[in-house]
């Protein structure tokens, strides 16, 4: 299997939160994850990245934060240059869509836990 180096935006320390999940399976699956949360913390040993860090090769941005916080992410997300972007379940963002496909970048929407189950991440 292919490792895909991902940002997961909107990383939570809490376990129940579905970002704090997909880390933990994303590292299960044996992908590179760099967990992008508002303040500093960790997840199965993965400390967080906090801002707007440069970050090298991502190949996927997994989004856990609402369209009403994205727009701050825009320009950073899409200078990273990803080759896709997943739309979690309650993601959804027409605007930020149009933008990334208008680079380039493939859009899914789909949920990351249920891809890595399926096999189709």
């Amino acid at each position: 299997m292919l490792s895909k180096k991902t940002l997961v935006v909107g990383a939570s320390e809490k376990p129940h939160r579905y970002s704090n999940k997909a880390i933990r399976k994303l590292l299960r699956y044996g992908h590179e994850v760099v967990p992008l949360a508002p303040r500093p913390g960790q997840v199965a040993g993965v400390s967080f990245v906090t801002g707007f860090p440069e970050v090298k090769d991502i190949h996927t941005i997994t989004l856990y934060v609402g369209p009403a916080r994205q727009p701050a992410f825009y320009d950073y997300l899409l200078a990273l240059k990803p080759s896709r972007i997943i739309f979690n379940p309650g993601t959804e963002n027409d605007t930020f869509k149009q933008k990334a496909k208008a680079q380039g970048v493939e859009i899914i929407q789909d949920c990351t836990l249920v891809m890595l189950e399926t096999d189709v991440f």
